[in-house]
């Protein structure tokens, strides 16, 4: 797809002032693959969190909810190909998301709509559980495509995660045609994985994990895979190069020793990934055709 043919994606996260998480992840990736971005933030914060504790300005819900009747209402409207939403600053934007994303596919049946249900990791649930309640069972039905990680899938679904079977299981009962689950399980050790289920095919993305990797991986990785997938390519290789793209900036952010994710350095990756990922076809019995 020539870069005069990319519809506008509208992106809705979180914004930091310092840093490469949320909105300022994910529009960067997105435009450095010559994607237009709209960015609406849904919190404003210095930094992210998870270097300490600082003011959080989360946007009114009734500004939230204005801003995004804008929008719908803009003469640009038509230009929207895909929606992203990642963190939201309260249970109360999950509505107006919803508005947005019920509009605008009502005015183009083939949008894209990619929730990636920032909520929690592996230390619990960091938003409020009428936020995460709210992204379960407002956001992730209208979703075409999901991009949780493993605890986010586990607490969305209720199930209990043991193996890549179990996540294949889970991933088939939360709803999306299209679920991306990240920190999946590895199948050599001293990999990490992203496992990919759409359909029949099952795809799990390895590569090699690495230590005290910045923060930012998920909103990155959720949008460069709909930026690939927006271009047109298979989803085995837009798995491929969004892995690839992902664990090539997190190496290199990594090895200088970083607390964020070098993205202006290492913007090259974005574009064309070298780094090896090993790709494998996974099958899970309810995979299995119907005789």
């Amino acid at each position: 797809m020539s870069e005069a043919q990319k519809g506008a994606v509208i992106v809705l996260s979180s914004h930091v002032v310092r840093g490469a998480v949320g909105n300022r992840a994910a529009v960067f990736g997105l435009e450095k693959l010559g994607h237009p971005v709209w960015a609406l933030p849904t919190i404003v914060l210095p930094w992210h969190p998870g270097h300490g504790p600082s003011t959080r300005m989360p946007v009114p819900a009734e500004t939230f909810a204005r801003m995004i009747e804008d929008l719908m209402a803009a003469p640009w409207a038509g230009e929207v190909t895909a929606v992203l939403s990642g963190y939201l600053g309260m249970a109360e934007h999950a509505e107006a998301v919803a508005d947005l994303v019920t509009s605008l596919s009502a005015r183009n049946p083939d949008l894209i709509y990619a929730c990636d249900p920032v909520i929690g990791d592996e230390q619990g649930l960091y938003v409020p559980e009428a936020t995460a309640v709210a992204i379960r069972d407002r956001l992730i039905p209208l979703a075409g495509l999901a991009t949780p990680n493993r605890f986010e899938l586990s607490w969305l679904t209720g199930a209990s995660l043991g193996d890549n079977n179990h996540l294949l299981d889970a991933a088939l009962t939360l709803g999306p045609k299209r679920v991306l689950v990240t920190s999946a399980f590895p199948m050599i050790t001293g990999s990490t994985g992203n496992l990919y289920l759409s359909g029949r095919n099952a795809l799990l993305a390895e590569h090699r994990l690495v230590e005290r990797a910045p923060k930012g991986t998920g909103d990155l990785l959720s949008a460069l895979f709909l930026a690939r997938l927006l271009e047109g390519l298979d989803e085995e290789r837009a798995l491929h190069l969004a892995t690839a793209s992902l664990f090539e900036i997190v190496a290199r952010s990594a090895s200088r020793g970083a607390d964020e994710m070098t993205l202006t350095q290492d913007s090259a990756s974005l574009v064309t990934p070298m780094a090896m990922v090993q790709m494998r076809r996974l099958f899970h019995p309810a995979q299995a055709p119907r005789r």
